[in-house]
């Protein structure tokens, strides 16, 4: 678990979200500048063998730039026009800094939707670890141009902390226009303090927190606060530091004493066991064989469909399923990978016979292990 800042040194993924307000020069376009100290320091990390998930505001303060818009607008449809004139530089810039240092980047859209249908998530999470596989960059931003506000994460810190879920990150760096997290308003309070170090659920974190006064964003400290906690959950810290400060990325990676840290209290295992566990609907029932329940339980591997002996249930992929012994025991809960039709075919079979009994093979478990918890 990386948690003090002496361990963010052993983090292997990390999530870094950097805001509107830092990425755009007081809405006159993007600061080339800024983007090419950060990319730099992102390389740096690739080069060290870590994976980097890049969550980039700044689309509609690009598109508000290039319409030469004064104002932010206030309707969905003139926020959706700006976003999607905006993407165009943003996405293009962030490409053109990372190919220079010969690393791909990857265009990555997400919308609330994506993250809450389990098979969507499923995808979405496929879609990002393979990316991270080849090596790629990938560069996340709402979907602005079609989300609605029924399906809006409402920012980018909240995005971000749902991304460091989605990939198993091990620390979430959260690059605001801000030094940190202060025990009051600084605007306000010429004395506030810069909180270094704080539990991610102290209940006191949303009264020291404030609105977002670059007018650019939608975000503020508060939904930095409340990003930290999701990402906790994960067993994930996070860090809320000025991006305007040298070397910022680097110097948190090596542990230095820069902005907020809020630490998770929770470990990743637990915090993952809460999530498959305790909030979701069961929609099946797989049933082992003696032989799955030993391996499951002596090693922790994905779940093979050789060793189901029968499926209970309508679901589809993607959702929860319940793993039974063939006493009745619950043993494991998991995000299934294939549709109980297609699960009551596959049952008791290798995955080496899929694609004749299925016409077509997608994952060779039938759960994988970073989907599954055991009970």
């Amino acid at each position: 678990m990386v948690a003090s800042r002496d361990s963010f040194s052993k983090a292997r993924r990390i999530v870094i979200k950097i805001g509107s307000s830092l990425l755009t020069k007081g809405g006159r376009g993007l600061d080339e500048d800024a983007i090419e100290n950060w990319v730099a320091q992102m390389v740096g990390l690739k080069l060290q063998g870590i994976d980097v998930v890049l969550v980039s505001s700044g689309s509609v303060a690009e598109g508000m730039a290039r319409l030469s818009l004064k104002e932010r607008p206030k309707t969905l449809h003139e926020l959706q026009a700006a976003a999607s004139v905006g993407q165009m530089g943003l996405i293009r810039t962030f490409e053109n800094h990372f190919q220079r240092r010969n690393l791909h980047t990857a265009q990555v859209l997400l919308t609330h939707d994506d993250l809450s249908d389990r098979k969507r998530y499923l995808n979405a999470r496929s879609t990002l670890v393979t990316l991270l596989q080849y090596g790629v960059v990938p560069v996340i931003n709402e979907n602005d141009v079609v989300a609605t506000d029924e399906i809006r994460f409402g920012d980018n810190d909240t995005l971000a902390a749902l991304v460091v879920n989605l990939v198993e990150a091990d620390l979430l760096i959260i690059l605001t226009d801000q030094q940190g997290l202060y025990n009051c308003d600084p605007g306000i309070y010429p004395n506030a303090e810069l909180i270094s170090a704080v539990n991610a659920t102290d209940p006191r974190l949303e009264q020291m927190a404030g609105c977002s006064r670059s007018g650019l964003g939608r975000g503020g400290m508060l939904t930095k606060v409340r990003a930290a906690r999701l990402a906790a959950r994960s067993g994930a810290a996070t860090i809320i530091a000025s991006g305007k400060s040298e070397n910022v990325i680097s110097e948190i990676y090596s542990g230095s004493d820069i902005g907020t840290h809020l630490l998770p209290d929770i470990a990743p295992l637990a915090a993952r066991k809460q999530w498959l566990a305790g909030q979701l609907q069961i929609k099946g029932l797989l049933m082992l064989d003696q032989g799955a329940v030993e391996v499951l339980r002596a090693s922790g591997k994905s779940l093979l469909a050789v060793g189901v002996k029968s499926v209970v249930g309508e679901f589809v992929r993607g959702e929860l399923v319940s793993c039974h012994d063939e006493g009745g025991e619950e043993i494991a809960r998991g995000l299934i990978n294939y549709s109980a039709e297609e699960a009551k075919k596959i049952a008791g079979l290798p995955s080496t016979d899929f694609e004749r009994v299925l016409g077509y093979r997608d994952d060779a478990e039938l759960i994988h292990r970073d989907n599954m918890v055991l009970l």
